[in-house]
C-alpha cells in the first residue's frame, strides 16, 4: 500500500470537512496549543442505500488500500444500516459508513431520494475524491424539510451530499487527558456546545467504549429555492477500554451511536 496515497486522502478528507464545519478547525487547535498530538480515531460516512452509491461503493476506496470490513450495525428506528472497516496498521483512523434503507419509507419520500439519486453523473463514483465531492444533485429547500419531517439523516445526506460527517479525536492519544469528563469540561469551558441527546456520555466502561460530541456547526447551504442555514458537521471524542482478552475494543456501539448521530438534530454557531 501506498502510505502516502492514503495519507493524502485523509488529509484531502480533513481539509474538506474543516472548510464545511470551521469550528472543528478551532477545536483540533485548540488541543495542539495544549500540546496534544491530535490522532484520529475514525471518520463516519452518510448515503443512500441504492446500490450505485451505497455503503458498498463508498467503502471500495477504503478496501482497496487494506481496509477489511468488520462489524455490521443495525438502527431499526433510524431505518440505517452501517458497518466499519480497520486498517491492518492500528494507527489509521477506522472508517464508519451506514446507508439509509430507504425503502422503508413512504413512496413520496422513496421518489424524493430516487429523484437525487438519478443526478450523480454515471462514472463519478469511480474517482475515490467522490467521498468528499460534497452534492451531486439539485435539491429545494422545500424537499428538504419534508425529508427532515421523517428522517434527519435523508435531509442531511439530501443537503450535503458525500464528505466526512463528522472526524473524531482518540481520548487515548491525548496526553493530559484521562477521562472523557476531563475532555468535556475542557470544551465546555471553550464555549464548545456538546450533544446532549442521551446524555453528554454516550456508553461507558462496560461497553468498553465512550463518546462525545459537539453539536452540529449551523452553516448557510444553496437550495434551488434559495439559501438556508442549517445543520452540517460535528466533531466527536472517544474513549476506548481494553476487552478481558487485553486488546483495546475497535468496534462501535449501537445505543451510543444511534445518540451521536442526533448531533445533526440541531445546530450552534461556534463562531459567536
Amino acid at each position: 500500500m501506498n502510505e502516502s496515497t492514503i495519507d493524502r486522502l485523509f488529509d484531502a478528507l480533513w481539509q474538506e470537512f474543516v472548510t464545511t464545519n470551521p469550528p472543528a478547525g478551532h477545536i483540533h487547535d485548540l488541543f495542539v496549543q495544549r500540546g496534544e498530538k491530535v490522532i484520529n480515531d475514525h471518520v463516519a460516512f452518510r448515503t443512500f442505500d441504492h446500490p450505485s452509491i451505497d455503503l458498498d461503493v463508498l467503502a471500495r476506496v477504503f478496501t482497496k488500500y487494506g481496509y477489511v470490513a468488520k462489524g455490521a450495525y443495525h438502527f431499526k428506528a433510524k431505518k440505517l444500516y452501517a458497518r466499519h472497516y480497520e486498517h491492518p496498521d492500528p494507527l489509521m483512523p477506522l472508517v464508519f459508513i451506514s446507508h439509509l434503507k430507504t425503502h422503508e419509507f413512504p413512496l413520496d419520500i422513496q421518489h424524493i431520494i430516487q429523484r437525487l439519486v438519478e443526478q450523480v453523473p454515471e462514472g463519478s463514483t469511480e474517482d475515490e475524491s467522490f467521498i468528499y465531492s460534497g452534492r451531486p444533485w439539485q435539491v429545494s429547500h422545500s424537499d428538504y424539510q419534508w425529508l427532515r419531517e421523517v428522517s434527519e439523516y435523508a435531509a442531511w445526506m439530501a443537503a450535503f451530499g458525500f464528505r466526512v460527517n463528522h472526524f473524531t479525536i482518540s481520548i487515548n492519544h491525548l496526553s493530559a487527558y484521562s477521562d472523557i469528563a476531563q475532555v468535556n469540561s475542557f470544551l465546555k469551558n471553550n464555549r464548545i456546545e456538546l450533544n446532549s441527546a442521551g446524555g453528554e456520555v454516550k456508553g461507558s466502561p462496560a461497553v468498553f467504549l465512550e463518546q462525545s460530541s459537539t453539536v452540529a456547526y449551523n452553516k448557510e447551504v444553496g437550495f434551488t429555492d434559495g439559501k438556508f442555514t442549517i445543520p452540517a458537521c460535528y466533531y466527536e471524542f472517544a474513549l476506548r477500554y481494553r476487552k478481558p482478552d487485553g486488546l483495546l475494543f475497535r468496534g462501535f456501539v449501537e445505543g451510543s451511536a444511534d445518540k451521536i448521530f442526533e448531533s445533526t438534530n440541531k445546530g450552534q454557531d461556534f463562531n459567536k
